[in-house]
């Protein structure tokens, strides 16, 4: 490729990048605009702080992150918090499964000194914490690890937070329709992986999905079923990678938000793309 012609290409990408964006009304004239294309900082920013955890949120908004990933268990209790796994062991210095332990039993845990001893005391954050913190003009990418009740749960969270433009719902097809039938209006991330990426994405146009969140080999075809979503005006993750050679390659085959876990390094090669880090709005 000459100079000349990737110059274009670039061009042709940072137009790209203004296209599709979502432009909310706040009520006062002014506009909530959330990013067409960017970086999801995958569980915060975790590469540099414990996942998961305010901290992380935080240090991701800082970095101008355009969208942000995080998990949601059920406590026994019925309490919902933000945490990957199924248990406390990998991320906390306590023991047990999330739905075997109380909100008041997980609050007690250190979720930060894992990572680093500097990050002691955080603690595990509940769902209504974690939005609290989060800005009104990023997504929130939110990874529903209990696809039971709590689907239902944060939907109605979400609407009565006036969180409904910015958030969706990363769930299986069947989690989706448990959320919808509470809140019709919710968006939806089909996570439905089937067994091939052809199935997979039919699923997602089936379904009615707003966002897919691929993955595998980064290859022309990818490109090509990336195209019959685009047709459908299905947004595209993919997860993941901090490659900076993978990541210009997903942008050029007009993935919007690539999943990555060193958010605050990794943002900076947006510049090539015309993405900008996102100044956060409250």
């Amino acid at each position: 490729m000459n100079i000349t012609a990737f110059s274009l290409g670039l061009l042709l990408l940072a137009a790209l990048s203004c296209v599709g964006q979502n432009a909310i009304n706040k009520g006062n004239g002014d506009e909530i605009i959330l990013p067409a294309r960017g970086f999801c900082a995958h569980r915060g920013a975790m590469q540099t702080h414990p996942e998961n955890t305010l901290p992380a949120f935080q240090a991701a908004i800082n970095a101008g992150a355009h969208m942000i990933e995080l998990d949601v268990w059920l406590t026994k209790d019925g309490q919902m918090v933000v945490i990957h796994d199924n248990t406390v062991d990998r991320t906390t210095n306590g023991s047990g499964k999330i739905a075997e332990l109380t909100l008041a039993e997980i609050k007690k845990l250190d979720a930060g000194s894992w990572k680093s001893p500097s990050f002691k005391g955080v603690r595990v954050p509940t769902f209504e914490e974690a939005l609290k913190v989060m800005p009104r003009n990023v997504w929130l990418n939110i990874h529903m690890k209990d696809g039971n009740e709590a689907p239902a749960l944060v939907a109605e969270i979400l609407k009565k937070e006036n969180r409904l433009h910015q958030a969706f719902l990363a769930c299986s097809v069947e989690a989706a329709k448990k959320a919808r039938k509470k809140v019709p209006e919710i968006l939806i991330c089909n996570m439905d992986r089937q067994s091939s990426t052809e199935d997979y994405v039919n699923t997602t146009i089936y379904s009615e999905a707003d966002f897919i969140q691929l993955r595998g080999e980064i290859t022309p075809d990818l490109e090509q079923h990336i195209q019959r979503l685009k047709q459908k005006n299905i947004r595209v993750n993919y997860f993941g990678t901090d490659s900076p050679e993978e990541i210009k390659l997903l942008f050029q085959y007009q993935v919007d938000f690539p999943l990555v876990n060193d958010i605050v390094n990794t943002i900076l090669l947006g510049k090539d793309f015309g993405i900008t880090p996102v100044q956060p709005e409250f």
